[in-house]
Order: C-alpha cells, then structure tokens, then sequence
C-alpha cells in the first residue's frame, strides 16, 4: 500500500513545517499542482514549487487547492494525512493533521 508509506515519510519529516519543506516529486493524480510539470507518471516541482500533498477532502488549513493536491502558503503547518485519531503534537484540519508548533 501506498498510503502508510507516505504517511511514514511525513512522519520523518514532523520536525520541520511545511515552507521549510522541499518540495518532492507526487505521484500524479489529475493535473499536476501550480508549480509541478508532468514527468512520467509522478509531477515534479519545477525551481518556483511549493510542498504539496494529495487532496482528500478540503485542504487544510494554511494550504490552497490546486488542481488534485493542497500547495503550502507562507504560513502553513506541516500536513499529514489523517488515519484515525492525531497523533501526539498534531492538530486536526478535515482530513489531515497539523503540526502544532
């Protein structure tokens, strides 16, 4: 499955928020996000991209829609997806997780 592995490479990265992150290729899904070009079957963040993640439900707060997936504003705390309960240091935004800093 492809959802716990990406949930645990947003766990490795809990430490850092969301405009520290680089941004990482995604597995395409629809339109690529404002700032990703298509290569392949992945979008990859061109030099102006911000960290995104796959939408699922509303974006949370601190993120914009674009397209399939949910782009970082200057603002924004690290987002997980959502499995059940938070965990430990996290807040609830909809279908995600929110770093508390």
């Amino acid at each position: 499955m492809q959802a716990p592995t990406l949930l645990g490479a947003f766990m490795a990265l809990a430490s850092l928020s969301a405009h520290a992150l680089p941004p990482q290729p995604l597995i395409k899904q629809g339109s690529c996000p404002s700032g990703y070009s298509q290569s392949g079957n992945y979008c990859v963040p061109g030099s102006n991209a911000r960290f995104a993640l796959p939408k699922s439900g509303s974006c949370p707060s601190g993120y914009s829609q674009s397209g399939s997936y949910c782009l970082a504003g200057s603002n924004a705390k690290l987002a997980i997806p959502r499995s059940g309960s938070c965990p430990s240091g996290y807040s609830q935004s909809g279908e995600y997780c929110l770093k508390m800093r």
